[in-house]
């Protein structure tokens, strides 16, 4: 495959330029992925009769490779990241086609594993991708469009869901088949269609952590901290308190991608004019708000709708986080962008792996302490998120890093 310098990337035509495969990878994945989920609680529930411990137990296994993700900065010695997302988009797609093939607790737990490894391994390299590819000045507008790509696509498969699933009684194996099918045209399409292209910063190719990226450690983990509970535990409320069904579900999620269509374009573009601390903190305090509010759901037996509201709410803020890569984005050296973004991935799983199991066991006791405690992390994150200076930059990640006395002439 031709090797094409990003620099002259811009006088290739329009459908083979870097931000046009960024497009089409951001469009590709959601088809399997967000399908996989959106079917996942009823079918694990009608399929393997899991429970609250057992949906602990499999977001546990899926979060395992995210965990794992610093091990791209061994594959990227040997494998061009472009071609790392391509093969691991594949896999991802094979995955979810296969999944209701193996309707056992077993079988759930290792097609999972399957495509976690997929997902995790293009959403780090696409990451690093987006972060070299795209101007700083750009990157937060850009950005957002790409959200809402990837929402408009997975907008059009699930009205196809909710539009046919009771119509045509479709089956689970079906939906997942059509859905990692189309993944895998677009693959092919972006494999062939495409040169590699060269960025002018070459990657450092090994294992880094940078003190002076402690702050955006940081913000990682507590970011996949919080995100487990809504991911796990958001979604399953819907099914087993209020008794929805797959195309309720799916329409819940439509509306969800209708609002990221609407609302990511302007939230890359009020990052760009209120900077990252604000954004982020604006972020935070309404997760805060909106998790205690999950909470009232079991105190005060409050509705249905109330909860289909605040999980619309909740997915629309956390749109915002795109102004944690744009912060990085800011203060990194070229050079570190890939392998910080496989180590910043790792962080971000750290709790994954053990949260989602520990927590569905309190789940069973106390569905309101769950919520509650994301709450707590929120607000933990609101106060990290205040030490982000206004204008980051390498040598001023932090509001500390004012502190700091000049170096000497």
């Amino acid at each position: 495959m031709k090797v094409v310098p990003l620099s002259e990337a811009r006088t290739l035509p329009i459908w083979r330029r870097p931000v046009t495969l960024l497009f089409l990878m951001a469009i590709a994945m959601p088809l399997s992925f967000a399908t996989w989920s959106a079917l996942l609680n009823n079918f694990v529930i009608e399929a393997a009769g899991f429970d609250g411990a057992d949906i602990g137990w499999l977001h546990t296994v899926r979060e395992i490779p995210g965990f794992l993700a610093v091990g791209v900065i061994a594959v990227i010695i040997f494998v061009r990241e472009q071609v790392l997302a391509l093969v691991s988009l594949a896999l991802l797609a094979v995955a979810t086609a296969i999944t209701a093939y193996f309707p056992t607790m077993g079988g759930i737990l290792t097609v999972t594993m399957l495509s976690s490894i997929g997902f995790h391994y293009y959403e780090t390299v696409n990451q690093s991708l987006q972060l070299q590819w795209l101007p700083k000045a750009d990157a937060p507008r850009v950005l957002g469009l790409l959200l809402a790509a990837a929402s408009g696509a997975t907008l059009l498969a699930y009205i196809a869901i909710v539009m046919t699933w009771e119509a045509l009684n479709l089956s689970y194996a079906f939906v997942y088949m059509v859905s990692g099918g189309l993944t895998l045209v677009i693959v092919a399409y972006c494999w062939f269609a495409f040169p590699q292209f060269e960025a002018p910063n070459p990657q450092v190719k090994k294992f880094i952590l940078r003190r002076r990226y402690w702050l955006y450690y940081a913000l990682q983990f507590m970011s996949g901290a919080r995100r487990q509970i809504f991911v796990v535990f958001a979604g399953f409320m819907m099914v087993e308190k209020f008794g929805f069904e797959v195309h309720e579900v799916t329409g819940l999620f439509l509306i969800n991608l209708v609002a990221n269509m609407i609302f990511a374009p302007l939230m890359g573009r009020a990052v760009g004019r209120f900077g990252e601390r604000n954004a982020l903190s604006f972020e935070y305090v309404g997760l805060t708000l909106v998790f205690l509010a999950y909470g009232g759901l079991y105190w005060f037996g409050w509705g249905v709708i109330l909860a289909a509201f605040l999980y619309v709410v909740d997915h629309i803020f956390f749109a915002l986080a795109l102004a944690l890569k744009t912060y990085f984005q800011k203060i990194a050296d070229p050079g570190d962008i890939a392998p910080t973004a496989a180590v910043a991935f790792t962080i971000n799983h750290i709790a994954a792996v053990f949260l989602p199991a520990a927590l569905g066991y309190l789940w069973l006791i106390s569905p309101q302490a769950v919520f509650t405690l994301a709450a707590c992390m929120a607000m933990t994150s609101l106060g990290l998120a205040l030490l982000i200076p206004r204008h980051p930059e390498p040598g001023h990640e932090t509001i500390f890093a004012r502190l700091a006395p000049a170096p000497a002439e």
